[in-house]
């Protein structure tokens, strides 16, 4: 499995975030991925690719989001097979927060749109935006894509963990998820045909005149914390740093609430 070639890029990011690799008795074991049916071409695709004697299966069963789920299930199940993937970063048994991009070279938008396949959204808000979305429990493969992203659009996330579920929700909208979607999603690219279809979809998107543009966020710099600490109050403050009063209010709560840490707190310069 060379990760330098798209496909397999694509095929292994898909794997890390909706496969499942199961070791049983001796050596026996299984890699198999389980989709909804509306994306069996996509399992079709991976059985191709794979030097190996592999089977497609379709079950209907009751689950929490539906009484009636009719799904698709890719299963491999060669030794050898199941070693070059786990080799490469697909780990056995629950493996959504120790997954990782790979350390070999690899096609880096590839992989990514194999990840973004499984485990993201693409398409228009309520509000009618754009945007390109990825829920993951990795923290290295939330922190890959916001990197990779900002060399893409210039669009700078930081990532933290949903306090409800524990998992990372990275969200690009408008000009960002256009072009971050232009890029992963290129003509006759391998993906499921509806996230394509989705990506393609937002091209046509244009800011509308009256929509202003956010300017970029300034980050607090430790002389401003200890300014804003020893103000007499946010108004002050504001006025001397140059900022709005409702983001040193805000600013000041975290401080004082230790959401954020205190400049003292900071380790020093090198």
């Amino acid at each position: 499995m060379d990760l330098e070639d798209p496909r397999y890029a694509y095929m292994f990011g898909f794997l890390q975030a909706d496969g499942h690799l199961a070791s049983g008795t001796g050596n026996k074991g299984r890699l198999s991925v389980e989709i909804n049916v509306r994306d069996i071409a996509i399992l079709r695709e991976f059985q191709q690719l794979t030097p190996y004697n592999s089977s497609i299966t379709e079950r209907v069963r009751s689950t929490n989001y539906a009484e009636r789920h009719h799904s698709a299930v890719w299963t491999l199940c060669d030794r050898e097979a199941r070693a070059k993937v786990n080799d490469l970063g697909l780990p056995y048994g629950r493996k959504s927060k120790r997954i990782t991009p790979p350390r070999v070279e690899f096609s880096r938008r590839d992989y990514l749109r194999g990840i973004v396949d499984a485990d993201g959204s693409i398409g228009y808000t309520g509000q009618g935006l754009p945007f390109v979305s990825l829920t993951t429990a990795s923290a290295a493969v939330g922190a890959y894509l916001c990197r990779y992203a900002k060399a893409v659009t210039g669009t700078a996330r930081r990532i933290g963990r949903n306090t409800r579920d524990g998992v990372y929700n990275v969200v690009y909208t408008k000009e960002a998820a256009v072009q971050l979607a232009a890029h992963l999603y290129y003509p006759n690219c391998l993906s499921l045909a509806r996230k394509s279809t989705a990506a393609a979809s937002l091209a046509s998107w244009e800011r509308p005149a009256a929509m202003r543009v956010r300017p970029p966020g300034r980050r607090w710099k430790p002389w401003e914390d200890r300014t804003l600490l020893n103000s007499e109050g946010t108004t002050a403050a504001a006025a001397e740093l140059g900022r709005s009063e409702a983001s040193c209010s805000v600013r000041l709560w975290r401080l004082r609430t230790g959401q954020v840490r205190r400049p003292e707190d900071l380790p020093p310069n090198p």
